[in-house]
């Protein structure tokens, strides 16, 4: 395998000079080009299996990370790019919801009413004051053959998921919502409950897209509140303020309808499926 890795807190927190966590070829990109790094690597392979510089039987798996920063804003155009030109690779979204190793800045991840650094609950605007961005939809729209929602606590689905990702051929994109208790201004020990409670309460659902085809990975057996995901969580504190009642109403409404969609896409493509002899 070979990685890349965009500029984040995977970079600082495993490549800290002159140590390294990896024992991999590993490549430290940019805060925007760990997409057209991979795809210049998966390029540079093809071209020396043709010149037979490297054996025709000899198969190397490509993976890219970046956090949610360097994936949803200033790496999108880069990413867009390499999905659109089919090179294969696995690119993993680091999620945690805002630029966290650069000071908790806000980005197009960033929920609806956060407090960030550059979107600061208070008086003049309470917290972050647009939704987050789909992102898994929009590399859904590439057409490409795999794209996922996965978390850290539901291990065996975000195992299965790689798999899956890593054996096709052409781009793959999985989108990991990860927990960073600095800036979420939770416990350091709570990311996995978090994460937990995040897949119940269908604020980020467990769904992937498979050669266009959407399927709904879990569904859990009562949906729970979305105060139940935001109450633990400091960045969201001042929203349980009584004027700011109406975000969280609204909040709560767009998570249903974002759900519901969901369920819709899933269910139609399930009939499909079940029409051609595929299990569910």
């Amino acid at each position: 395998v070979v990685l890349a890795n965009a500029t984040g807190c995977v970079e600082v927190g495993t490549s800290i000079y002159p140590y390294t966590s990896w024992r991999v070829p590993w490549f430290h990109s940019a805060f925007e080009n760990a997409a057209a790094t991979i795809a210049g690597i998966e390029s540079m392979y093809r071209s020396l299996k043709k010149q037979g510089k490297i054996p025709a039987d000899k198969e190397i798996k490509f993976i890219a990370f970046g956090g949610d920063g360097g994936t949803y804003d200033i790496g999108l155009q880069a990413l867009s790019g390499a999905l659109e030109r089919g090179h294969t690779f696995l690119y993993v979204c680091y999620n945690n919801e805002a630029y966290m190793n650069t000071g908790i800045q806000r980005s197009s991840s960033t929920p609806l009413g956060a407090s960030t650094t550059t979107s600061p609950a208070g008086k003049v605007i309470p917290g972050k004051t647009q939704h987050r961005k789909d992102l898994t939809a929009i590399v859904a729209a590439h057409n490409i053959p795999y794209v996922a929602q996965a978390v850290p606590s539901h291990w065996r689905d975000l195992t299965t998921k790689t798999r899956k990702a890593l054996a096709l051929e052409g781009p793959s994109f999985i989108n990991v919502l990860a927990p960073c208790h600095r800036g979420w201004r939770t416990p350091v020990d709570s990311a996995i409950e978090l994460t937990k409670i995040a897949v119940d309460t269908c604020v980020w659902p467990l769904y992937e897209v498979e050669n266009g085809v959407y399927r709904l990975n879990y569904k859990p057996k009562e949906k729970r509140p979305l105060i139940e995901w935001l109450n633990p969580q400091g960045r969201f504190a001042h929203l349980f303020q009584p004027e700011n009642q109406s975000i969280l109403e609204g909040l709560q409404e767009t998570v249903d309808q974002q759900w519901e969609k969901l369920l819709k896409l899933c269910a139609e493509n399930q009939k499909i499926l079940d029409s051609n002899g595929h299990k569910c």
